[in-house]
């Protein structure tokens, strides 16, 4: 005989990711009906620096639904190697609440490698 109480299924943990090569990475969680959900998001900036940089920099903007939450300019270090900045920020979402974010990196006297944002909810 079957028992009349059902569990809900068990969803996997979501995880949304952007790359970028260029210095602009936007990253769009959904909203979903229902539940609300925690997020832990991450921003990642790896530039190259090269062997000869005088007076470089690099720079990570991080904005959520259009609204700067984050920014911080740094002096190059490494040459010849690579440097980089992170940005983390945990973030409720209610139901049915999406999440636009987007990231924007700068540098003078170097080149970005690549840019990330990573959105893992917490279960």
């Amino acid at each position: 005989m079957k028992s009349g109480h059902q569990h809900p299924p068990q969803l996997a943990p979501e995880h949304w990711c952007a790359e970028s090569k260029d210095g602009v990475a936007v990253l769009h969680v959904p909203g979903l009906n229902g539940r609300a959900r925690i997020f832990d998001v991450d921003a990642s900036l790896l530039v190259d620096v090269p062997p000869q940089v005088e007076g470089g920099w690099l720079e990570l903007t991080v904005e959520f639904d259009g609204k700067r939450q984050w920014s911080r300019r740094i002096p190059a270090h490494n040459p010849g190697q690579t440097d980089g900045l992170e940005y983390h920020q945990r973030v409720r979402l209610e139901a049915e609440q999406g999440l636009r974010i987007r990231a924007v990196a700068a540098v003078k006297g170097g080149r970005v490698r690549w840019l990330v944002i990573e959105a893992r909810e917490e279960r």
